[in-house]
């Protein structure tokens, strides 16, 4: 899943980002493109208090490229 926040300044992305999640489900990767420098922070803390997981962050032409990993679904 995509999740476009390119031209949206913080909080927006991480906001965008973390309503994706909830749809997506759990175990889940989504790929966050931003141009907010801003979510090369943001983003990493809101996924670990998410107990999610950065896969990625990348940078090519202004735009950051971060994939994540939803939280897998518990166990037991």
């Amino acid at each position: 899943m995509i999740v476009d926040a390119r031209g949206h300044r913080c909080p927006t992305p991480s906001l965008k980002l973390q309503k994706a999640m909830r749809d997506a489900g759990p175990g889940a990767r989504l790929t966050l493109l931003a141009t907010d420098p801003m979510a090369r922070i943001d983003v990493p803390h809101l996924m670990a208090g998410l107990g999610g997981e950065v896969v990625s962050i990348a940078e090519a032409d202004g735009v950051l490229t971060i994939v994540v990993a939803t939280p897998a679904a518990p166990t037991g």
